[in-house]
């Protein structure tokens, strides 16, 4: 009988976790849609069009603060659910590094937009 109420327990807490992680993935990607979005209205503000290269990925990089940090909050606690053994500094680094990603990714389409002008 404990045999089976222990299995039970096991069950019940194992579908939890899922749940939480689950629920900890959506809003990493809501928090990365987020981001992105503020990123893409940057780009497309008619004020950067005459921005130089390093004006823009100065811009880039400084704008959305909120929207950056929600993204690597999110990030960090999605990563530290999924891999609860590892170091949080290496949660930290994975979700600085898609921020920088997203940042040279829209970098990127700038100047390559400049280029085709």
């Amino acid at each position: 009988m404990r045999m089976v109420l222990g299995m039970a327990l096991a069950m019940i807490a194992t579908g939890a976790l899922a749940d939480e992680v689950d629920e900890a993935h959506r809003l990493a990607l809501q928090g990365r849609d987020s981001y992105w979005n503020c990123l893409a209205r940057e780009y497309q503000n008619d004020g950067t069009r005459g921005m130089s290269a390093q004006a823009f990925t100065a811009d880039i990089q400084s704008i959305c603060p909120s929207e950056r940090q929600n993204f690597r909050v999110t990030l960090i606690d999605y990563l530290s659910l999924q891999n609860p053994n590892a170091e949080a500094g290496s949660h930290l680094s994975t979700a600085n590094r898609a921020i920088e990603l997203a940042q040279k990714d829209i970098i990127n389409a700038f100047v390559k937009r400049k280029a085709a002008n």
